[in-house]
């Protein structure tokens, strides 16, 4: 308890000895390297039309394909899924969003309204009768498509 003390003392300390114009400085070097971040999150945001233009992979059900802590970028086009193509979604009350293949589609009319299965590779059953989906949901629609994994 006595070495946090001291840490925190002496962190204190340093930060006492800084002149007014350094943690100016600091605080808008900070500042900058948080904004451009975001710039950089939006602008691809804006060029991939998904929302969250990278994810990581966080469970074993893509293996061998995807291991867990897989970067994937994301691009989300006006074409429709087709079977085969690796899919991330979010379903409803669900904070994560999940990485699968699009196993069956059906396209309802030519508006581009579809309908998809997916399975995770690893798994051996579909995500419905894995019960993966919410109740009552048996196909997945293009609301709950956040992209297509391009890389």
């Amino acid at each position: 308890m006595n070495a946090i003390k001291s840490l925190i003392s002496d962190q204190w300390n340093a930060l006492a000895t800084l002149n007014i114009r350094s943690l100016l400085l600091q605080g808008t070097n900070l500042g900058l390297i948080v904004t451009s971040a975001l710039i950089v999150w939006k602008t691809l945001i804006l060029f991939t039309g998904s929302e969250s233009p990278i994810v990581v992979v966080l469970s074993g059900s893509m293996e061998p394909g995807f291991y867990r802590g897989d970067i994937l970028f994301l691009y989300m086009s006006s074409k429709p899924v087709r079977t085969g193509e690796i899919v991330v979604f979010n379903l409803e009350g669900r904070d994560i969003p999940i990485v699968h293949r699009a196993i069956k589609v059906h396209e309802q009319d030519d508006a581009g309204n579809i309908n998809i299965l997916t399975k995770g590779d690893n798994n051996d059953h579909d995500d419905r009768a894995g019960m993966l989906y919410n109740d009552g949901l048996k196909w997945l629609e293009r609301d709950h498509i956040m992209g297509r994994a391009v890389g």
